[in-house]
């Protein structure tokens, strides 16, 4: 099992990022780390992949092949996707690791395989980031917004592959404000907050901010006030409600014709 024992993280003479985070992951209860942009979310996930080194503290039991996607692939990436893909396959030959082409074709993939990946889009290069790592065989999975920059038809693909992996003992750690990761059995979610973990909010007590582009946004404002908070900006109707109500919410906006633009969770 891996575990974090008091780790801290600053960058050069500033001040602790993260603070004395002590944690152990779990296999086969994939842990989804919450908390607000910049609160050292992507820094403790390279942490615990091995690609950043804590100032203090230490990561003990890691398995010496991680499967770690980066919320954004390195721009100066030039090797093809496919020539990418197979040497991986190469230098980490794992008897458990699957087809990254199959995963590719089922995730959408359009960027073409003969594509260096720093002229990819940002969706297709995340695409290829999340082949080699679940095909990989590695026994730990760290992913940063996994599925930000898939569409929502395909999202249900990489959410059934995370669940297949996790039912097999894989340890899985990630980061998500889509949301989706809700839909992954025996999940824990905890909340980095002011550097320090702290066990994330109920369904009862969480909050969804949906935003919607609407025809007639005066129109609609009232009927959707009654599902939560609606504030009128220049990127649409924002509704802020408790995530209990975000179903109804969907179904209301989808019936008076509005479009789905942003659906992220708010943290305190």
């Amino acid at each position: 099992m891996t575990s974090l024992s008091g780790i801290g993280k600053r960058y050069g003479r500033g001040s602790l990022i993260i603070k004395a985070v002590d944690l152990e992951l779990e296999p086969g209860t994939p842990l989804v780390v919450l908390g607000a942009n910049g609160s050292g979310k992507s820094t403790l996930l390279r942490i615990i992949a091995g690609c950043a080194a804590p100032t203090r503290g230490r990561v003990i039991g890691k398995p010496a092949t991680v499967g770690y996607v980066p919320d954004r692939f390195p721009a100066q990436l030039r090797m093809p996707a496919a020539s990418y893909l197979r040497h991986l396959r190469r230098i980490r030959p794992t008897p458990g690791g699957g087809d990254p082409f199959a995963l590719l074709t089922k995730l959408g993939f359009s960027g073409g395989l003969r594509t260096p990946m720093n002229q990819l889009s940002k969706g297709n290069a995340q695409k290829v980031g999340l082949a080699q790592a679940l095909c990989g065989g590695a026994p730990l999975l760290v992913l940063d917004e996994p599925w930000s920059g898939l569409d929502v038809d395909v999202r249900p693909v990489l959410t059934a592959a995370l669940e297949s992996a996790a039912a097999g003992g894989t340890t899985v750690v990630l980061t998500d404000h889509t949301g989706t990761s809700d839909a992954l059995p025996r999940h824990r979610k905890v909340l980095l907050r002011n550097g320090a973990l702290v066990d994330a909010p109920t369904d009862e007590a969480r909050t969804v901010a949906i935003t919607l582009r609407c025809v007639d946004p005066g129109r609609v404002a009232g009927e959707l006030a009654a599902h939560g908070h609606v504030e009128h900006r220049r990127t649409g109707l924002v509704v802020r409600a408790p995530a209990t109500r975000v179903d109804a919410l969907l179904l209301t906006a989808l019936r008076l014709g509005c479009s789905v633009r942003e659906v992220r969770e708010c943290v305190s």
